[in-house]
């Protein structure tokens, strides 16, 4: 079908998703990347956009998609990125709840607690696919992982992943509940590794500036900060939680025989 119009419920339904007032379970990806790792991952793509007709776009009719061949003003409209890429897909996903993803055999967790900017949730969840993580929990009034822009930043790994939003409070009970160490991340004074690889964890890590709460470290049974130099306060979130995940998996790796230490 040949869009010109933007007035088309197909654009006002788009727009919506990007505004945050879609239909529940509705999210919207930007970009070739994006909806390549979607169709991989088996997720529900119900529509796509696109200026031109791909071997991509083809992949996605086969899947079930509508397909929409897009005149350039109204991608315009409905891309929420400055300069569109040509395609965009309205598709279906709705994050997992912290009970699910904790049950499971020693699983490990990155736990983002009132993390404001939808970029950081993604490149969280971006380092926490390439670093080994089961999987992310939002908790808190964390930013909307399903939102375009935290979808953006993590490049597809949302849909490679267990990602879920919860409350802290429920994160940290259904950890107790099934024996997960709840791991606190500090600016400062905590211990500067974790005390081993074994088990399972949910390793909390703070908003950007106030970081956790007294309350949440005082429920860890860990507290962990990342040495820095003199002068150097804070780190961007996605960084700690790859210095963190990398610092584990050194942990949970043997050294070989006859290795320097």
């Amino acid at each position: 079908m040949r869009l010109t119009s933007r007035q088309h419920e197909i654009v006002k339904r788009a727009r919506a998703i990007r505004a945050g007032r879609g239909a529940h379970g509705e999210v919207l990806l930007d970009g070739d990347h994006l909806l390549t790792a979607a169709l991989a991952a088996g997720v529900p793509v119900r529509a796509v956009l696109a200026t031109s007709h791909t071997s991509l776009v083809g992949r996605a009719a086969s899947a079930g998609a509508q397909i929409y061949e897009a005149a350039a003003a109204v991608m315009d409209a409905v891309s929420p990125v400055r300069t569109p890429s040509g395609i965009v897909a309205i598709a279906e996903w709705t994050p997992a709840r912290a009970e699910s993803m904790l049950s499971g055999a020693s699983p490990l967790l990155i736990g983002l607690v009132d993390v404001q900017d939808p970029g950081n949730v993604g490149s969280v969840i971006r380092s926490a696919d390439a670093l080994g993580a089961t999987g992310v929990l939002a908790l808190g009034s964390t930013a909307d992982p399903a939102g375009w822009k935290a979808l953006r930043g993590a490049m597809g790994s949302t849909f490679r992943i267990a990602v879920g939003r919860d409350t802290t409070d429920t994160a940290l009970h259904s950890a107790r509940a099934h024996g997960i160490r709840i791991v606190a991340t500090m600016p400062s004074g905590g211990a500067p590794a974790m005390s081993d690889g074994r088990g399972g964890r949910l390793i909390l890590l703070g908003g950007e500036g106030p970081g956790l709460g007294a309350g949440i470290v005082a429920k860890a049974d860990e507290r962990i900060s990342i040495p820095m130099r003199a002068g150097v306060e804070s780190l961007n979130i996605a960084v700690v939680a790859a210095l963190v995940l990398q610092d584990l998996r050194r942990a949970q790796t043997p050294a070989k025989a006859g290795a320097m230490p």
